[in-house]
């Protein structure tokens, strides 16, 4: 009862997705270890690293061209220090499957199928992402997902890299 009151309330509050995003203050990112599609996901073994933590469904329709996203953002800047972590917040583990069966993850998939990682994240729409710098803060947070976010967020990613390029010299 409680997670379809959680699926509904996201469902209805994905609709405000579609109309922002937002910079978060500099926040440390809450901890966290979940079951992953391949390994076990805990994020501060990622310190260290920009991560692209996002969150998403099946029945996210947004989360389909944010996974085709993702997948070309860690195609690219993977070996310069970027990860993708997905974190999925379906009940059923066979839905998340089923949709990383049609469009596979080039990235960490996490699975969090009671929401309490969405809940630490405050998570607002589906998808909400969240860029997270090599110290472990938050920098940005994003809520839904639209063409028009990819250069931005794209642009955010790489001036993290830069920064972090400029500091290794």
């Amino acid at each position: 009862m409680f997670a379809s009151l959680i699926r509904m309330t996201l469902a209805v509050i994905a609709l405000y997705g579609f109309f922002g995003s937002s910079n978060a203050f500099a926040a440390q990112a809450s901890d966290f270890k979940l079951e992953g599609q391949e390994k076990t996901i805990q994020l501060s073994k990622y310190r260290g690293q920009i991560v692209y933590l996002d969150f998403w469904a099946s029945w996210c329709q947004p989360c389909r061209k944010s996974f085709t996203w993702m997948n070309k953002m860690q195609s690219l800047y993977g070996k310069e220090g970027f990860k993708v972590i997905a974190v999925n917040l379906d009940e059923s583990r066979i839905k998340a499957d089923e949709f990383l069966k049609q469009i596979p993850a080039g990235f960490d998939v996490a699975f969090d199928p009671r929401g309490n990682t969405a809940e630490l994240y405050k998570v607002k729409a589906m998808p909400s992402s969240y860029i997270i710098d090599k110290l472990g803060n938050v920098v940005h947070a994003n809520l839904g997902f639209r063409e028009t976010d990819e250069d931005t967020l794209e642009e955010k990613i790489r001036s993290l890299i830069r920064q972090s390029t400029v500091a290794n010299r």
